[in-house]
């Protein structure tokens, strides 16, 4: 049995992907700044802070085992005008978005090394293929997370750890109800539903399952991809 590692994994896609990933079999501890009360594996940790990732993993590991699977799903959003954009607001979103992609692959990368084995799978955005307007700082962290995952996956395959990205589309989460409420979608949920090829909502079941197939031995073929789940609104 493999244990995996989810950040972001308190709530939204996070939380789905923890709990697929608890339902294959797999032992799963999540990284939050807000854990769960009912996750016993869930541990209080900023992604952006490396001494808060490792005293997290000195715990999984002693509980756990090695961790050999990693997926980096906790996020920062954004919404300004770039005219109006602080370099502070620039960076706390790209310090989360990307730095603490780097910290948390960083942290696991030695187990993945020793048991030659390892899956790695970055939540990106679909925003990285469209744009996205008032949101440069997050598109521009996003897209390099993107940029991350090829280089790295080129890097690690020699040892046996495959890398990969999945930018969501238009998931149904806390966070998105919130950003309609604030009306920062352009137009309501149902809106952009119309403006989707298949017609609904994505969930955070469906990013799950990309996932758990990029996670699977069947996938250990694949590395370096970006996988797109978004309803077909980017091809």
């Amino acid at each position: 049995m493999r244990t995996a590692v989810v950040t972001g994994g308190a709530s939204g896609i996070g939380l789905g992907i923890a709990e697929r990933l608890r339902s294959d079999g797999y032992r799963v501890a999540t990284l939050d700044l807000a854990p769960a009360e009912d996750d016993k594996l869930g541990f209080k940790a900023d992604v952006t802070k490396p001494e808060e990732i490792a005293a997290a993993l000195e715990t999984i590991r002693a509980e756990l085992g090695p961790v050999t699977v990693l997926v980096n799903s906790a996020g920062l959003e954004g919404f300004e005008k770039f005219k109006n954009l602080t370099f502070e607001a620039w960076k706390r979103v790209v310090d989360v978005n990307l730095h603490g992609v780097f910290h948390c692959v960083q942290a696991v990368l030695p187990d993945m090394l020793e048991q030659r084995w390892g899956r790695i799978v970055n939540i990106s955005s679909s925003s990285t293929h469209s744009g996205q307007p008032f949101m440069t700082h997050y598109v521009a962290a996003k897209s390099a997370v993107n940029g991350l995952t090829k280089a790295l996956a080129l890097e690690l395959g020699p040892n046996g750890i495959t890398v990969n990205a999945v930018p969501p589309g238009f998931i149904d989460t806390p966070m998105l109800r919130k950003n309609e409420d604030g009306g920062r979608l352009g137009g309501t949920v149902e809106d952009h539903i119309k403006r989707t090829p298949v017609r609904r909502i994505g969930t955070p079941a469906d990013i799950a399952a990309a996932c758990a197939f990029l996670i699977s031995e069947e996938a250990g073929y694949i590395t370096g991809q970006i996988l797109g789940v978004n309803g077909g609104r980017n091809t």
